[in-house]
């Protein structure tokens, strides 16, 4: 077995207790009302924004890789894991202080909402070990097998990033 893999192999176990312990974690604070504490109605327009920028920060690596540009495309992955960190303790923070909003809408656009929402929702879990595996196959220095995992990674979460500004858009006009 190779150095690298063996590097990389340190790492599953990591990657599987955050894979599963991230999405309990967030099930369970969504149930948490902090009481006496001023709803943070700000928060949704932050973080539908942050997530536009790790839009934007995932097809700007992407360039950047493509173009030879390998220390800006790190740098740019750091980012884009920094962000979607920051927007998921947002989102809960959001949904700790104040109660779920609902869609208004009505007729075709109510359908289409919660089809963009429920693969959002479950992409949103499915993408963690993939954001984990990736990243652990760059840092190890497993470029092929990153490569690999890299063609089904960046999709998927620029498709989380994409449709969590969709959402926003869609359910902004019913916020409280």
């Amino acid at each position: 077995m190779s150095e690298n893999l063996q590097a990389e192999q340190k790492y599953n176990k990591w990657i599987i207790i955050l894979s599963i312990i991230i999405p309990i974690v967030v099930a369970i604070l969504f149930g948490v009302k902090i009481p006496n504490v001023e709803p943070l109605m700000f928060l949704p327009p932050i973080y539908a924004t942050t997530n536009a920028i790790t839009a934007f920060v995932l097809v700007t690596a992407f360039w950047a890789i493509t173009n030879g540009k390998q220390k800006l495309h790190e740098n740019l992955m750091k980012v884009a894991i920094l962000l979607s960190v920051a927007f998921l303790v947002m989102y809960v923070a959001y949904h700790m202080t104040s109660d779920s909003t609902k869609y208004g809408g009505e007729g075709i656009m109510k359908y289409v909402y919660y089809v963009i929402l429920i693969l959002h929702i479950i992409l949103s879990v499915v993408v963690i070990p993939f954001v984990l595996i990736t990243y652990v196959r760059a840092i190890t220095n497993n470029i092929e097998r990153h490569k690999k995992i890299a063609r089904f990674t960046f999709p998927l979460w620029l498709f989380v990033a994409v449709s969590g500004v969709v959402v926003f858009i869609m359910i902004s006009p019913y916020y409280a």
